[in-house]
């Protein structure tokens, strides 16, 4: 991809008999958000120390806003921002403290580190809580930090290692808000993830990771139109039977029905007409109905598609990555 803000080519790295990533290809467009979607060890965090220097691979280059990730990355560290899945702060100091400590190692003066913290801890909201000790703060406003600090030196390009890991419903969709205002500005964001929302909310083009290898790329509705068309899904009467339930589904149906979490599913190629058919179907068979809806895939179909199971929504990968790059 030309003028592509991050690029990746056969990138290989293992740690001792484990092969963490297996030769693993990626462009990323200029101000736009790349989620990588994988399960537990898949190798997105690795993937994410590669690319912002914080790890050298075996094998392949890779490059950031043209710049070499092995050999320029001195360089390339003042032109990035991370933040891991565990807010990186110093609990002991301020809000306030944590950036102006941030901005000196990037070489600003105190004055030009001071100035930015503050702005900074406006636009996250944390300007109240700028000169309070940074281990009071909630796990949302930790974050916020966390994430203010990636900021610090205005960076064109962001790594988000599962950022909203561990954050209840509202800190989560405050995160999205800002990342999608600083993707607005014209920042590029790669984002790990294991959160299928997040990544079908936020990202312009998805990447699925299983086994250090990609094996599969698109939009969102690109990769949804993998899985197939409509999803029907039912409920059924407590005491129904199931299996002549599957039966009754497998004539509407493209594939064999599926049972899961109570839920008779199957794949069907035409809308119009599906439910009314399905119903008579199941009528015929005697079996009672509780619900019944229609819809199009999500992004957990595609990921079970994909990778024969379920995501998981408790990230133990490999152990966190650093907070943020400094040109120090």
């Amino acid at each position: 991809m030309p003028d592509a803000a991050i690029t990746v080519r056969g990138v290989a790295k293992s740690y001792g008999e484990v092969r963490a990533l297996a030769g693993v290809d990626l462009d990323v467009a200029p101000g736009t958000v790349f989620g990588l979607l994988g399960p537990n060890g898949a190798g997105k965090t690795t993937l994410v120390r590669v690319v912002t220097t914080l790890l050298k691979p075996d094998a392949g280059e890779a490059s950031v806003v043209g710049l070499d990730v092995v050999r320029q990355a001195r360089e390339l560290r003042e032109k990035i921002g991370l933040a891991g899945q565990y807010a990186a702060i110093d609990e002991n100091l301020t809000g306030l403290e944590n950036l102006t400590m941030v901005g000196r190692l990037y070489g600003f003066t105190r004055r030009v580190a001071r100035a930015r913290g503050r702005e900074l801890l406006e636009r996250f909201d944390l300007v109240e809580a700028g000169d309070r000790p940074s281990k009071t703060y909630s796990g949302g406003m930790r974050r916020r930090l966390d994430l203010a600090a990636a900021l610090v030196a205005k960076p064109p390009v962001l790594f988000l290692d599962e950022p909203t890991t561990g954050l209840d419903p509202r800190s989560r969709l405050g995160l999205w808000d800002v990342i999608e205002a600083l993707v607005a500005e014209g920042a590029t964001v790669l984002l790990t993830t294991q959160y299928l929302d997040e990544a079908d909310r936020l990202a312009d083009t998805i990447a699925v990771i299983d086994h250090g290898r990609m094996i599969a790329e698109g939009t969102p509705d690109d990769l949804k139109a993998r899985v197939g068309g409509m999803r029907l899904e039912v409920a059924l009467e407590p005491g129904s039977d199931v299996q002549a339930a599957v039966r009754a589904l497998a004539q509407v149906g493209e594939d064999e029905p599926v049972v899961e979490d109570g839920l008779v599913k199957v794949s069907v190629r035409e809308r119009r007409g599906t439910i009314v058919e399905a119903v008579r179907r199941l009528d015929e068979a005697d079996v009672g109905v509780d619900d019944l809806v229609l819809r199009r895939p999500t992004l957990d179909d595609v990921f079970l598609t994909l990778t024969g199971h379920a995501a998981e929504e408790k990230p133990a990968e490999e152990s966190e990555t650093a907070a943020v790059g400094t040109g120090a």
